[in-house]
């Protein structure tokens, strides 16, 4: 007779046998117990995990001769002939190769009558989700009210394509994968009866190969006895399997953690010259840096981790010297490029690449840090010699720390000393001068451009920080705006300026209230006069509306944002004073607005990191910045604007 494979040698043949799924077990040997075993089951569950093992198993103790039993005697006739496959009232059909509504018609014929030499006629379809529509419709009715002599037993490993009215007529047991453990414990068995010595770490990788299916661990088994011999050793199981050791997985991450590039290319060239495939190496990278995640998280990361107790110490110890934050965005680098790396032309080079931006980010300095720094300076407590500086630049693949700001009123976040790859969101920015440089007020800024910046608000204003990657080393003390700055008198082009970008001032509000926009389109003029923007209508019906407080207050928050000047609206009408504001109207933006200005964390923020006041959102419909025009010839639209 020709060799029988360990996956059919050890197949088990009682319910005590069966590897790994003792809830089901329990279930099917109480139905038997208490006669309560339905007519139809259907096993659900990955390959390999014992579906059509226990059908056939509940065929034998169904129809045992000492039974129906708990656990089949295996020395009756009719237990003999389904071991053996010969058993004329057991029919086990292929349902992917049977798939036909002809199939199905024949197999209701032979169910009709009474079953030859046993007790019960049992009709096993494997892979039963492969049937056709019209070849389930066909058995709906059977298996609804089979005859009393039958029963049905099914087994897929795709549940989901088994229709509805199917899966309401059986009684589902769906199995789960072999542990970790009991595998290993059951190769190991399997290893001693067939008289063979196998080192532990070479079980452990077996057993990962296996992935939780009990027919792919006694595959790999068998392939590794072929080549081993009596006696198996982890090396032998990696040069048979093209595996990576979990050792040189280990070092590769230590040496990520420790910015030891040098290792890491040193470790990737002896991976390549074993010949281990790069995709299963990266694979087995990001489930190491995902199980020291579960080991820094988790207070029994041994019961959701498949590994071995001596795997599970090193990640302890690894996880331990590392923070949350560090090995999070790490494990997220990481994901990212190795995912290129898995479709990449050239996966080695890829793979270095993102080990080179890993080794790149070191430890991460959360942003609630720096904002403890900053109370500290409030408090008169900040102690510059014990301050240590930001070293590591963040990581631009989609970094993120893990570290939560503490709310601080007036200020979002101060990012490390870092260029930035664009203005973060924030309702205002400082930005870093050359040096040396006085701060201006908000009120007074120069140049002919009112964005400098294109970034999105938050619902509240607030002010963000960004300092030079390398500050001067004598920057001259900024000045403070004092309470009264902001409200200082306008350059003598603002004029001009407010004019000339009048059109992109109505794109503007037009974004964000068009009716708004469509009642200023009708102004004759617009003027600025101190900190008053004057805009003359020649009928007092055009400016009905915009003089309502809600309206005033909008469009002086439009005002503020765009031109970056303190300006309170005012209408005029020749003659006719039915457009009047309110003077109380409009004042909430001017207040917030230099409140913001002066806020202690503000100047504190200017003198800690040598910057100026670019910009201050107050607006709540903020919700992006308009890009200024290009510097260009204007055109005679826009040279005219408005005439004055």
């Amino acid at each position: 007779m020709s060799y029988l494979v360990l996956a059919r040698k050890s197949r088990p043949q009682t319910f005590a046998e069966v590897v790994g799924q003792k809830p089901v077990v329990r279930t099917l040997q109480n139905a038997l117990a208490q006669n309560r075993v339905p007519h139809a089951l259907i096993f659900s569950g990955v390959r390999g995990t014992g579906k059509t093992t226990l059908a056939r198993i509940m065929a034998k103790a169904l129809n045992c001769e000492q039974g129906p039993a708990i656990e089949p005697c295996n020395a009756c006739r009719s237990c003999r002939e389904i071991t053996e496959g010969a058993s004329i009232d057991l029919q086990e059909v292929d349902g992917a190769s049977n798939r036909g509504i002809q199939e199905i018609r024949e197999l209701k014929e032979k169910i009709r009558f009474m079953p030859t030499n046993s007790r019960f006629k049992i009709i096993i379809i494997d892979e039963v989700h492969m049937l056709t529509t019209e070849a389930f419709n066909a058995l709906l009715k059977t298996l609804e009210e089979p005859p009393a002599h039958v029963y049905f037993m099914f087994a897929t490993t795709e549940l989901h394509k088994v229709p509805v009215t199917i899966l309401s007529r059986c009684q589902r047991y769906e199995l789960k994968r072999v542990g970790h453990r009991e595998l290993a414990t059951h190769l190991l068995r399997l290893a001693e009866q067939e008289g063979v010595r196998m080192e532990p770490e070479a079980v452990e990788m077996i057993v990962r190969e296996a992935g939780g299916s009990v027919r792919d661990g006694l595959s790999l088994l068998d392939q590794i006895f072929s080549y081993c011999g009596q006696d198996v050793r982890a090396s032998e199981v990696v040069e048979v399997l093209g595996l990576v050791g979990h050792q040189l997985v280990a070092d590769v991450a230590t040496a990520l953690l420790n910015g030891d590039l040098g290792t890491v290319y040193s470790l990737i060239d002896a991976m390549y010259a074993y010949g281990s495939d790069s995709r299963r190496f990266s694979n087995d990278l990001l489930a190491w840096f995902r199980a020291l995640v579960v080991c820094k998280v988790s207070r029994n990361p041994g019961q959701i981790l498949a590994v071995s107790e001596e795997e599970l110490t090193e990640l302890l110890r690894t996880a331990a010297a590392h923070s949350l934050e560090t090995l999070t965005a790490l494990f997220d680098l990481l994901l990212g490029g190795l995912e290129k790396a898995a479709f990449s032309q050239q996966p080695r080079l890829a793979l270095e690449l993102a080990c080179i931006r890993a080794v790149q980010f070191r430890d991460v300095v959360p942003v609630a840090d720096l904002i403890a720094r900053l109370d500290r300076m409030l408090d008169g407590t900040f102690d510059e010699t014990a301050t240590t500086a930001v070293s590591s630049p963040a990581p631009s693949h989609g970094q993120r720390t893990g570290g939560a700001p503490t709310p601080v009123p007036s200020a979002a976040a101060i990012p490390s000393r870092t260029e930035p790859q664009a203005p973060p969101p924030a309702a205002g920015t400082i930005k870093a001068p050359s040096p040396p440089q006085q701060v201006r007020p908000a009120s007074s800024l120069p140049g002919e451009n009112p964005h400098q910046t294109a970034e999105t608000t938050l619902p509240e204003p607030t002010v963000s920080a960004t300092s030079p990657a390398a500050p001067p080393p004598s920057p001259a003390p900024a000045a403070r705006p004092d309470s009264a700055s902001p409200a200082s008198s306008p350059p003598a082009s603002t004029k001009r300026r407010i004019r000339q970008h009048w059109n992109a001032f109505l794109k503007y509000v037009r974004e964000r209230q068009p009716w708004v926009a469509a009642s200023l389109q009708m102004a004759d003029s617009v003027d600025h006069r101190g900190e008053e923007l004057i805009i003359r209508f020649a009928d007092s019906t055009d400016c009905t509306l915009l003089k309502q407080r809600n309206t005033v207050n909008d469009l002086t928050e439009f005002v503020l944002d765009f031109f970056q000047e303190n300006m309170r609206i005012r209408f005029e009408v020749p003659g006719s004073d039915a457009c009047a504001v309110d003077p109380a109207n409009g004042l909430a933006p001017l207040q917030e607005r230099r409140a913001l200005a002066n806020d202690p964390l503000v100047l504190t923020a200017l003198d800690v990191f040598t910057g100026q006041i670019a910009e201050i959102r107050v607006g709540q419909r903020y919700r992006a910045t308009v890009a200024p025009p290009p510097a260009r010839q204007l055109s005679d639209e826009e040279h005219n604007g408005i005439d004055d």
